[in-house]
């Protein structure tokens, strides 16, 4: 473990020279891999043995590699691909704040903070657009991993009007509607982010259904749906910056109307827990938390809302649902 950086840099880097793509229809040799993205052929290679000892790649033969089903996800097209992930994780924003986790623990604050003078990444996302545009690119692909898993997992049925709160490129509310065909959504994030939906929902064949809207959760949101859903999002938050937005929500909200929360639900015991990897993530990039059960059912209360019911998913997610108390 205490190498694993190696082979995160290793996969950012074959995923910067589309390797993935290179190689999807056969073994290539490193030679001509190299000869195509220019770069040094000896060290190619090594980076590619690396990968083919965790299963990223496979040499088929001396010094030619193909695709295995790890770095299948690695193609730009591959449904589900991870390609913008690993390109996200190689941004310097995020190497800095992985390397700045001690400062973080020391301090309390987040990297953004000390890195670039800004109380969060999102400050700092206004400020750089290629790398906000990288991280949206990211968090679609990132979401896509766990779409299908929360719309199959949660009954739907009978929600008229739903409202996909910060969903950035509308994958999720788009994997939603696309099973319900009764249903209308409404797309809410930052102006910036929207302006790159409407192709997004067009592909998926809802862009009829769904309204589109460039605004600040943190101001308001749409009133009178009957469903709001919340994926990845409040463990970007502090608790008191979770409160505004909940309580945004539990002033819209309809009569009998349901807030679903899509979030990566800390477990007890000491087992293996994607939330309490991931935490570390909030802890240096926004100030934000993964939680248990126990603290969203506070937060849920301290905004008005009652926990219900939860629904574990086929990802590290679970979708936790939510009635105004």
């Amino acid at each position: 473990m205490i190498t694993a950086s190696w082979i995160t840099q290793a996969i950012v880097t074959a995923a910067k020279l589309d390797i993935a793509d290179r190689v999807k229809d056969g073994p290539v040799a490193v030679e001509a891999l190299a000869e195509a993205t220019g770069v040094h052929a000896p060290s190619l290679y090594r980076v590619l043995r690396a990968l083919t000892s965790v299963g990223v790649f496979a040499e088929t033969d001396p010094g030619r590699f193909g695709l295995t089903p790890l770095a299948d996800c690695l193609r730009s097209d591959a449904p589900g691909s991870l390609r913008a992930y690993a390109l996200m994780t190689g941004d310097a924003w995020c190497q800095h704040s992985v390397i700045d986790l001690l400062r973080c623990v020391e301090t309390g604050k987040p990297a953004p903070t000390r890195l670039y003078g800004v109380d969060n990444l999102f400050q700092y996302f206004e400020t750089a657009p290629e790398a906000a545009a990288r991280f949206n690119d990211a968090m679609t692909s990132f979401a896509t991993q766990i779409h299908s898993a929360a719309a199959a997992a949660y009954d739907f049925s009978g929600v008229r009007r739903l409202v996909d709160v910060g969903g950035g490129h509308g994958a999720l509310l788009a994997s939603i509607l696309s099973r319900h065909p009764e249903m209308r959504g409404v797309l809410l994030d930052k102006p910036h982010v929207v302006r790159d939906a409407q192709a997004s929902l067009e592909r998926a064949g809802v862009a009829a259904r769904c309204e589109v809207t460039g605004g600040d959760f943190f101001r308001s949101v749409p009133e009178g749906a009957d469903a709001y859903i919340l994926s990845a999002i409040l463990h970007d938050w502090s608790d008191d910056e979770s409160l505004v937005l909940l309580r945004n929500i539990r002033r819209a909200i309809a009569d009998g109307g349901r807030l679903l929360v899509v979030e990566a639900v800390i477990q007890p015991g000491n087992g293996p827990d994607f939330g309490k990897v991931f935490d570390l993530a909030m802890l240096v990039a926004g100030g934000g938390r993964e939680r248990t059960e126990a603290e969203y059912r506070a937060l849920l209360s301290a905004a008005g809302f009652r926990l219900s019911r939860t629904f574990p998913t086929a990802s590290p997610t679970t979708v936790i649902e939510a009635v105004p108390a």
